[in-house]
């Protein structure tokens, strides 16, 4: 199966359908109602948010199972506020969720997946945290956060303040994935809308492999601490078709850690960059790592892009 081909599979197979329905068990309007519910939540169960602010900070650690997945879901006017620290939503070893509708706003991460696979986050709004919007750790795979809007990270901490992060630095790999690399692989992330983080809007690990992040706009804001939108130290990574806005350099491929910084793919994305910056750079020993830049990447005119790499023809 080709690249693309796998992407569109992958993108294809991702249940979003949006709202509780019916049947839906309405969760209390109490910081104490939310953290029963998550405790007491069974395969197939559907949580129905009140529409009220939930001040503090909730764990989830049971899993769904198979085709059972549980479902927390609300409205906008559902939020749940981390503060000014620690995890506003934790998923802790927790599969086969769904996260549907509602709002995210705090706390230093706001909504963090540690050894959590299969889970979906669709339609979510996740914003003004410390660091991190979403960060998924420790093996957590195959998950999808599709459709959400991620917006306002990095305040207390902007070096730190990515939109979406997935996996774990190599340097902190001895505490979360005991000195192993930490691999959250298969994510994908389709149609997010990505903006004002103070660092990448999409940061993807050394240590992580076959992701595809697909159809999404992505900015980071005017003061950002950091040089690019998207920075992928991993491998086998697909990107295609992104929306990616500017004013240094779209895309970076690193290969910080031998082994790693391979095989990534990039083909059809759309930038909007300042005409000195590059829209995509491979970096350093990246360029020897087989990262693959279509020539179908382009301006939203059609005009072909800056790069520092050639480019390679694809019929996607």
């Amino acid at each position: 199966m080709t690249f693309a081909a796998l992407a569109l599979t992958a993108c294809a197979s991702i249940d979003t359908d949006s709202g509780c329905g019916p049947g839906a068990d309405p969760v209390g309007d109490s910081v104490t109602a939310l953290q029963e519910a998550l405790d007491a939540a069974q395969p197939g169960d559907v949580l129905q948010l009140a529409d009220t602010t939930y001040s503090g900070h909730f764990t989830i650690t049971a899993s769904g199972r198979g085709e059972e997945e549980i479902t927390l879901c609300g409205s906008r006017g559902a939020v749940i506020d981390g503060g000014d620290s620690g995890y506003a939503l934790h998923l802790d070893g927790a599969s086969h969720w769904k996260l549907d509708g509602f709002g995210v706003v705090g706390g230093s991460k706001g909504i963090m997946l540690d050894a959590s696979s299969s889970n979906v986050l669709t339609d979510l709004e996740v914003s003004h945290t410390g660091q991190e919007g979403i960060h998924l750790r420790s093996g957590s795979s195959g998950n999808s956060i599709v459709g959400s809007t991620v917006h306002h990270t990095g305040l207390t901490m902007p070096a730190y303040g990515e939109g979406i992060y997935i996996g774990t630095a190599q340097p902190n790999w001895c505490e979360y994935t005991e000195c192993a690399p930490d691999a959250s692989d298969h994510n994908v992330l389709l149609r997010n809308t990505v903006s004002e983080t103070t660092a990448e809007a999409i940061d993807v690990k050394e240590g992580t492999s076959n992701g595809v992040i697909s159809n999404n706009r992505l900015s980071i804001a005017g003061d950002a601490q950091v040089d690019s939108v998207i920075d992928v130290k991993g491998n086998d990574w697909m990107l295609r078709a992104n929306q990616v806005t500017a004013s240094d350099a779209g895309i970076q491929i690193h290969r910080i850690l031998e082994g790693w910084g391979l095989r990534n793919v990039l083909l059809a994305n759309i930038f909007d960059v300042a005409a000195d910056a590059y829209a995509i750079e491979v970096v350093g020993d990246a360029r020897d790592g087989g990262n693959l830049v279509g020539c179908n990447n382009s301006t939203a005119s059609g005009a072909s892009i800056r790069t520092n790499v050639a480019c390679t023809e694809s019929d996607d």
